[in-house]
């Protein structure tokens, strides 16, 4: 079986060494959030081939290296990090590019072509139907804040919610574990912004 330790090892090195404190929500705990749910979701999926399991896991620690570099297109440099760094890791040119694919479902607005891309899509957005929603957004909210996207509470509250209310999960196991609590989520927020411009 492929041995993941020495990529896990090397990518967290790299993420630790090279990410600004800003990015206070795509970081290093985003990073083997997305990996382990990724491997969580696959196998309640019923996928239990070994390369499968590994190569998805693999796109789940690189999908956001390219933030080390952009903001906005790190799909795409993550993609360009994960081929020049996996040969070294004994990759073959195929696997390689099926990693890539993965990255890049991942970009926003998500679109998924595979049932493995949508595995990586519903673990990237797994918080949004988690107890620690709010604690996570609130991490996005900041760093949002630090890169001069959002002005003030009022667009963080809007974009919150416009982003969430048209988020869906795709695969069966996070519909079924992560929408309802999405939903009570969803009604919170209304109410919330409700109340906020009274």
């Amino acid at each position: 079986m492929p041995n993941l330790k020495p990529i896990h090892d090397h990518v967290v090195a790299m993420l630790k060494a090279g990410l600004p404190p800003s990015l206070s929500y795509h970081n290093i705990s985003h990073t083997l959030d997305v990996m382990q749910q990724c491997y969580i979701i696959a196998t309640e999926e019923g996928i239990t081939d070994h390369q499968t399991l590994f190569e998805l896991q693999v796109a789940a620690l690189y999908h956001d290296t390219g933030f080390l570099y952009v903001y906005y297109g790190h799909e795409e440099k993550g993609c360009d990090i994960a081929r020049e760094q996996l040969p070294g890791f004994g990759f073959s040119a195929a696997a390689i590019e099926r990693i890539c694919e993965l990255i890049m479902a991942t970009k926003v607005p998500q679109r998924p072509n595979t049932h493995l891309q949508e595995i990586i899509c519903d673990a990237d957005l797994d918080y949004l139907g988690r107890p620690d929603f709010f604690e996570t957004g609130n991490n996005l909210r900041l760093e949002l804040i630090a890169f001069n996207f959002i002005t003030d509470e009022h667009d963080w509250d809007e974009r919150q919610l416009q982003f969430i209310q048209s988020h869906h999960y795709f695969t069966q196991t996070s519909r079924n574990k992560r929408e309802p609590e999405k939903k009570k989520f969803i009604e919170q927020l209304i109410r919330e912004n409700k109340t906020a411009t009274k």
